[in-house]
């Protein structure tokens, strides 16, 4: 055998080479189920447990206080209360509101999203699977519509018969006596959480389908504008999903052995790229995630031994966190998870803002969060931090960690002034969701709190043009698929709210994303789209792979456009 061809061992986590039933047995398998209890009871059982109390210890307590409410509001108490609620509004204000959003989310990504995403995908696939070829976009975009209706309609009314099921087994009155019976209350409770859940599940799905029936379909760009005779144009290269390795003849995760191996590939993008940057200068080269295969150290340090040659290349390099980046807890096996106690993650992510830093760190741009001013550079937002960084690198403790907790969120959006008044700047997102489990990393979210600091950056800059670049797409695109995992439980879980929330900016912006390794261009509405392929994932060493360099301009109208995009090919090199 040689073992620089690899062998089955390297297909463990291979959605190339293995199927999503297999990869599931083998999961079951392996998983520790102590450590999936856990979680489980941190992440789900105990808020269902405290969202089903809830109305019961508030009818407890109100009926235990309403005849002592002339007191409490008597003498010294209102100003202590007052005083109180002041000091966690202004201490703790912003990480209880990102809480609270994050939790949110994550209750549509459990709830609503799976069961409304697999409903409509699979109507979708059916659909599709008995459409002719020939069958008109308009037409394509109907069905896409009327099935994200009927979805959510099949999802609601399936969720208001749990909650009328189990509507019976509820309560929302309790009285003092109910303490001292805590089985009877838990499972109150419990009751109660079902409800409540499935009775959300019930609207959330249903304005969640009917939101997506009536927004732009996507559709695949018409026409590319011509190449002008005069005027100012950007050539931007577009990377994703490299998946950098930390061994030589390493495979990739998702890919296995159907993949190239090692990191040549990389390497001769740079190559590619050198020689094409002097025959005709780039502006940027954007790489929308997804850098390293697992967040490694070793891998992040074999990307910029590959980068490190080009330091005219890297001087143009843009990058941002990939789901790989950040949120696959071992990359040998998917059964892996961490607790939400865990320091892991945040080591995964000081890894990630540290190469980032020393990617573009002098060169973006991040928001103060308490005036909503951009100006403070990524780099010197790091400085105070780095000693702890440094310290919680080698140490690595959960006490250590509670310090660094605001720095992930307090750095995104990124930003690229445009170098005019009406040039070209790049807006950098975090898409990624907090999971903590290598089987469901892939989740992505856009938080508000983004979305105020992209508005301010680009208010700050009225005349300019805008790339909004991020991991995760946006929806699922008008493309057939083989199987019907390859789309659902990937995409941003509130990507149609972001789609409708970027249309005003229609015109004057485009999004770029990765993580699907596929390449589309198209629009929603107006919106202009741009998805990159993978360079290394989707090939053996001896195929073909390419990626893209677009080229865009402003139109007669002041617009963003987009000219036919150049195709860069890089050919195969069967391995040794």
């Amino acid at each position: 055998m040689d073992p620089r061809k690899g062998d089955v061992e390297d297909d463990a986590s291979s959605t190339k080479r293995r199927s999503m039933l297999s990869l599931a047995g083998s999961l079951l398998a392996e998983i520790s189920l102590p450590k999936l209890a856990l979680a489980w009871f941190l992440l789900i059982g105990l808020p269902c447990l405290l969202l089903g109390v809830a109305p019961l210890l508030a009818s407890i307590w109100l009926g235990t206080i309403s005849s002592k409410a002339s007191a409490l509001f008597t003498g010294i108490w209102p100003a202590l209360l007052l005083a109180t609620f002041a000091a966690l509004g202004w201490f703790g204000g912003r990480p209880l509101w990102r809480m609270a959003e994050s939790n949110f989310w994550s209750l549509n990504s459990l709830a609503v999203q799976p069961a409304y995403v697999l409903c409509r995908e699979g109507l979708r696939q059916l659909v599709e699977n008995l459409l002719p070829s020939g069958t008109v976009k308009r037409r394509r975009s109907v069905i896409q519509a009327l099935t994200a209706a009927l979805a959510g309609l099949i999802v609601s009314s399936l969720a208001l018969w749990v909650a009328l099921l189990i509507w019976p087994a509820s309560r929302w009155t309790g009285r003092l006596a109910d303490l001292g019976a805590p089985t009877d209350l838990i499972l109150a409770a419990l009751a109660n959480s079902i409800v409540l859940i499935a009775g959300y599940l019930a609207a959330a799905a249903l304005i969640w389908g009917l939101a997506d029936a009536l927004m732009d379909q996507p559709h695949d760009l018409d026409a590319f504008h011509p190449e002008p005779a005069t005027g100012r144009t950007w050539r931007v290269v577009h990377l994703s999903d490299i998946h950098t390795v930390g061994e030589r003849f390493g495979f990739r995760i998702e890919s296995g052995r159907s993949g190239p191996s090692g990191n040549h590939r990389l390497k001769q993008v740079f190559a590619t790229l050198d020689r094409i940057h002097a025959q005709s200068p780039l502006d940027i080269i954007l790489i929308t995630g997804d850098l390293t295969d697992a967040g490694r150290s070793a891998e992040w340090s074999e990307f910029f031994d590959a980068l490190t040659p080009y330091p005219h290349l890297a001087e143009r390099v843009l990058a941002l966190p990939g789901n790989h980046d950040v949120n696959v807890v071992d990359r040998a096996n998917p059964a892996r998870l961490d607790l939400p106690t865990s320091p892991n993650k945040r080591l995964r992510q000081l890894r990630t803002i540290s190469a980032l830093g020393a990617l573009q760190g002098a060169r973006v741009q991040i928001a103060d969060k308490e005036t909503g001013d951009f100006g403070g550079t990524l780099n010197k937002a790091l400085s105070s931090y780095r000693n702890d960084m440094k310290t919680f690198a080698d140490q690595g403790s959960f006490r250590l960690s509670w310090p660094l907790s605001e720095l992930w969120a307090s750095v995104f959006p990124m930003v690229q002034p445009p170098e005019t008044e009406d040039g070209l700047g790049v807006i950098v997102l975090n898409s990624n969701a907090e999971t903590h489990f290598s089987f469901t990393n892939a989740l992505g979210l856009v938080s508000i709190e983004q979305i105020h600091a992209m508005e301010a950056a680009m208010s700050r800059y009225p005349h300019a043009a805008w790339i909004i670049a991020l991991h995760h797409h946006l929806v699922e695109y008008p493309r057939p698929v083989k199987a019907l995992s390859e789309r659902i439980g990937t995409a941003l879980i509130n990507g149609s709210w972001f789609v409708r929330h970027l249309r005003r900016f229609s015109g004057k912006a485009l999004v770029m994303h990765g993580h699907r390794h596929v390449d589309w261009i198209g629009k929603c509405g107006d919106l202009l789209i741009v998805s990159a392929p993978s360079p290394v994932m989707e090939a053996t060493d001896d195929e073909e792979t390419y990626f893209y360099i677009h080229t865009m301009l402003r139109d007669s109208e002041g617009h963003l456009a987009l000219m036919k995009p150049q195709r860069i090919y890089l050919s195969g090199k069967r391995a040794p």
